[in-house]
Order: C-alpha cells, then structure tokens, then sequence
C-alpha cells in the first residue's frame, strides 16, 4: 500500500519542482540511484514501467525505500492499464503516471487515495482529468508543446497544475521558460539521469546534479 497520501504527494511534487525519471532492469543499481537522488535532496521519484520484469524491480526498489529511504515517495510512470496501476499500488505506489488519459486507471487509483497523473495534450483532456479528480496533469509530450501551451492553459484556468515531461533539461534557460509559464513542477528523465551516469555508476555526479538542479528550480522561482 502507498505510504503518502495524494494530498501530501501533491504537496511534495509542488515544493520539490522536479520529478526525476528513471529506469532499470537491475534492483540493485536502481537502489544505488534512488540513494544518490535522496543524498542529492530528492525525496520524490518516479520509477518507470518500461522493461520485462519491472513489477519485480519495481517491488524491490519500494522494500528498499521503506527500509533505508524512509522519506522517499516513489511511484510508478508509463502505466497504460487498471491492472498493471493495481498492482504497483499493492507493492508499494505511492503515486501513478500515464501517457496518456485512462479513465479505469483514475478509477481505481481514486479508490485508494493514491494521486494519478495523466499525460494531455489538449484543454480538453485536461478539463476531463480534472474532473476525474486529477491533481497535476502530465503535460506530454513537453518538447511537443512548450511553455506557450502552459500559459495558454492558465490564463483561462489558473487553477489548473501541470508538470510537462519530455523536452526539460537541467539548464536555467529551459527550467525559466517552463516555470515562467505557470508549471508546478517538471519532470526530467534521460537529461538528468543518463544512461552514462548510470550504467558507469557515476552515483557522486548523480548526487551533485540532483543537488544543483533543485538549487536551480528554487532560484527560477523567486
């Protein structure tokens, strides 16, 4: 079962700014990574759903968690079905993303109280998840949009919380213009968390970029 409420993952997905994305087929690696995020400041990180056998990853990642990373909210992207949002909420989810709007998947995260996250592309799709009671939309694919989209959507809909992924870098450049534009947070996959840092187990620069990005966000937003 989810550890943190919706409530409270919303709340830290807001005050953090920034959503780091991450796969691997390998646990232990994954556990590396996830430590070297948590020394770096990130206490909120998305584990995505992409490889064979990622459930059992996945499962393994959340044990660690509780055991070692007790402030640690992990949860789950690239969930494209009920079943499989089940599931990750049994081991441990303590929060859902999707590509796309699924409406079973809202279903059943509702349930449980667990936040869930969809990926839209239009205002329409935003307007539908909100009323399915979404509390951050995913913005996706980002790079596709841009900040212009955001700030379209808000200017009639101020109350609207998006987090574009795809197309966010670590630079105060791209992070501006995205928190310029009205986003809650961001998330950022491959820029922040490369497969060179990873595969070569680079966790102290995992550590110090992790660190630097969250520097980054608080000084953009003042």
């Amino acid at each position: 079962m989810a550890r943190f409420s919706r409530i409270e993952v919303a709340l830290k997905m807001k005050e953090q700014g920034m959503v780091p994305l991450f796969y691997n087929g390998d646990a232990d690696l994954g556990k590396d990574v996830l430590a070297a995020c948590y020394e770096g400041g990130a206490r909120l990180l998305e584990f995505t759903h992409r490889g064979d056998f990622a459930h059992e990853v996945f499962t393994e990642l959340s044990k660690y968690c509780n055991a070692e990373l007790p402030e640690m909210i992990i949860g789950v992207g690239s969930v494209t079905s009920a079943a499989d949002a089940s599931y990750y909420m049994n081991v441990g989810a303590n929060f859902i993303v999707t590509p796309v709007l699924r409406e079973d998947i809202a279903m059943v995260c509702n349930r449980r109280k667990v936040l869930w996250s969809p990926g839209c592309g239009s205002l329409t799709e935003i307007c539908r998840a909100e009323e399915l009671g979404c509390e951050i939309v995913k913005l996706f694919p980002g790079s596709t949009y841009g900040p212009g989209f955001v700030k379209s959507v808000r200017a009639p809909q101020p109350w609207t919380s998006i987090m574009p992924t795809g197309g966010v870098s670590p630079t105060r450049e791209n992070l501006t213009g995205w928190f310029s534009a009205g986003v809650t947070c961001v998330g950022m996959g491959s820029k922040l968390l490369s497969s060179d840092l990873v595969q070569n187990k680079k966790f102290s620069e995992i550590t110090s970029l992790v660190k630097e990005t969250l520097a980054l966000i608080e000084s953009v937003r003042r």
